[in-house]
C-alpha cells in the first residue's frame, strides 16, 4: 500500500493495523545523522518510508510542522543527574502527541489537495491525543474531525483544550463511558467498511502508522546523543509511544532496553511480566491519559513477536476478545522490555521528590516513568520521556508539591473561553448517526 493511502485509511481494510513490509537498516547512516538537527533527522527518517510524496514537499511539511514548537531543539534533553528527560511537550497543546499530529495534519491536507478528496477524521482520546489532533487539523480545508473522549474522565484542562476550539470543522463528543468504550466504538465503526468508505473516514489515533513514524525520530535523536546504547523509560497506555522505539531498534539504532511504565491500569505491565494479556476494570488515576485497559497498538508488537505471522496475531486477539484474556504461551514476551506498574501514591511522591531535589516540575505521566526508572535502571542513566507539560494537570501537581506551581499562559486563557461539545451514550449507533449527520459530503 502506498504511504499516502496508508495515511488516509488509518486502519487496514480488514480492520487491522498497518505496519511496513520491512524496517530499513540504518546502521551505516548513524555517524552522518549525528550532525543533523532534529528537523533534519526527522526529514531523513520520513524519506525512508514515504514512497509517493516528492522529497522537497515532504521536507517542507515536516519543517513547517516543527516550526510550531516553542523550543529551538524541538525535543530538548534535560540532564537531572540520575536520569535525563526528553522533553516532548513543546508543541501547541503541550503534549508529546504534537510531535506526530502536527505532521499528520499537514499530510492530510497535502494529500487531499492533490487528490481533490475530502476526509472525516475520527479519533478516541484518553486526554492528550484529542487536543493535539484537533490542533493539527483545525480550520484545514476538506477535513472534519470527530473526537470521542470519556465524559468527565479527562483532566479539566485536557477537555478545555478540545472544547474551546472554535473552528467549525471540529466536533467534540463526550461519551458516557470509559476510554476503552470510546476506542471500541471507533474500531467498530472503522470495521464497517461500507460506512468507512461512504463517509471517507480517516484515523488520527496511534493506530495510524504515520503517527508512529513521526514518533520514531526522537528515539533516534536521543540515541545519537549517547556514547552507549541508551535505556528509554516510556510511560504508556496505548503502546504507541514505546512501539515507535521498538521500530527504531528494528532499524539497527543501538538501544539497550526499554522500561515500560504503566499506572494502576497495568494490563501491559502484567503481560510483559507474565505473558498473559488479561483485561481488568479501568481505574481512574492521576495520569488519565494512561487509564486504558486495551492497548490499540499491541497488535503491532504481536506482529513482531510472532515473526510477521498475521494469522497468529488474529487468533491471539480473537481469544482476547472472546474471553478477556489471551496467553503468549512460549517464553519471555520481549527481553528488551522491563515492565513496571506505578500507583498514584508513588506518582505523587515522585512529583514532590523531583521538585524538592531538582526544582523541576513534572506532570503525573512523566512521574510514572521516573518512578519506574528508579525501580529498574540500577545505576544506568536512562532517558525518561517527559510526556506533557505539568500545567495540564495543575490539581494533582500542585497537591503533590504542596503549593501552586503548574501554570502556563496558554492554558490559563482557556478558563473563560466558550465551549462546544456534544454528550452521547457509549453506543456505536449514536456516534455513527452523529457522524452521518455532520460529515463532510
Amino acid at each position: 500500500m502506498p504511504f499516502t493511502e496508508a495515511v488516509l485509511t488509518g486502519l487496514a481494510p480488514d480492520g487491522g493495523l498497518l505496519v511496513p513490509e520491512r524496517f530499513p537498516d540504518v546502521r551505516d547512516r548513524l555517524d552522518a545523522w549525528r550532525r543533523l538537527s532534529y528537523v533534519e533527522l526527522a526529514q531523513e527518517i520520513f524519506r525512508l518510508y514515504v514512497d509517493d510524496v516528492p522529497g522537497e514537499d515532504l521536507d517542507h511539511l515536516i519543517a513547517d510542522a516543527f516550526a510550531t514548537f516553542d523550543h529551538p531543539d524541538v525535543v530538548p534533553v534535560v540532564d537531572l543527574g540520575d536520569f535525563k528527560l526528553l522533553e516532548l511537550f513543546h508543541g501547541p497543546t503541550l503534549s508529546f502527541k504534537d510531535v506526530a499530529l502536527q505532521v499528520l495534519g499537514r499530510l492530510f491536507e497535502y494529500i487531499l489537495k492533490a487528490s481533490g478528496g475530502r476526509l472525516n477524521i475520527m479519533g478516541a482520546t484518553s486526554g492528550d491525543t484529542g487536543s493535539a489532533a484537533i490542533h493539527g487539523v483545525r480550520g484545514r480545508a476538506n477535513i472534519r474531525i470527530f473526537v470521542l473522549y470519556p465524559n468527565g474522565k479527562t483532566s479539566r484542562l485536557q477537555e478545555l483544550q478540545m472544547t474551546t476550539v472554535p473552528d467549525a470543522n471540529v466536533y467534540c463528543l463526550a461519551i458516557d463511558g470509559s476510554f476503552d468504550d470510546c476506542q471500541t466504538i471507533l474500531k467498530t465503526i472503522f470495521g464497517d467498511l461500507g460506512f468507512k468508505s461512504r463517509y471517507q473516514l480517516g484515523a488520527v489515533n496511534s493506530m495510524n502508522w504515520a503517527r508512529v513514524l513521526a514518533q520514531m525520530s526522537y528515539y533516534v535523536y536521543a540515541a545519537l546523543k549517547s556514547t552507549e546504547p541508551p535505556t528509554f523509560v516510556v510511560p504508556t497506555g496505548n503502546f504507541g509511544n514505546i512501539f515507535a522505539g521498538l521500530a527504531v531498534s528494528e532499524m539497527g539504532v543501538p538501544i539497550d532496553r526499554f522500561v515500560l511504565a504503566t499506572n494502576e491500569n497495568d494490563i501491559l505491565a502484567r503481560f510483559f511480566q507474565t505473558g498473559v494479556y488479561r483485561r481488568g476494570p479501568v481505574r481512574y488515576t492521576l495520569s488519565p491519559s494512561m487509564d486504558i485497559q486495551i492497548a490499540s497498538n499491541f497488535e503491532r508488537f504481536l506482529y513482531l513477536r510472532f515473526r510477521h505471522d498475521a494469522e497468529r496475531v488474529r487468533a491471539f486477539m480473537a481469544d482476547f476478545a472472546a474471553a478477556g484474556e489471551a496467553s503468549l504461551g512460549d517464553g519471555v514476551p520481549d527481553e528488551r522490555i522491563t515492565a513496571v506498574a506505578i500507583d498514584d501514591a508513588v506518582t505523587a511522591r515522585t512529583i514532590h521528590d523531583v521538585y524538592d531535589r531538582d526544582g523541576y516540575i513534572v506532570d503525573p505521566h512523566t512521574a510514572v516513568g521516573i518512578a519506574a526508572a528508579r525501580q529498574t535502571t540500577n545505576g544506568a542513566v536512562p532517558f525518561c520521556m517527559a510526556a506533557a507539560h505539568p500545567a495540564k494537570f495543575p490539581e494533582s501537581v500542585d497537591a503533590a508539591i504542596g503549593k501552586p506551581t503548574a501554570r502556563h499562559p496558554t492554558l490559563d486563557a482557556l478558563s473563560t473561553a466558550p465551549e462546544r461539545r456534544t454528550v452521547l451514550p457509549a453506543d456505536k449507533d449514536a456516534v455513527a448517526d452523529f457522524v452521518r449527520a455532520h460529515a463532510t459530503a
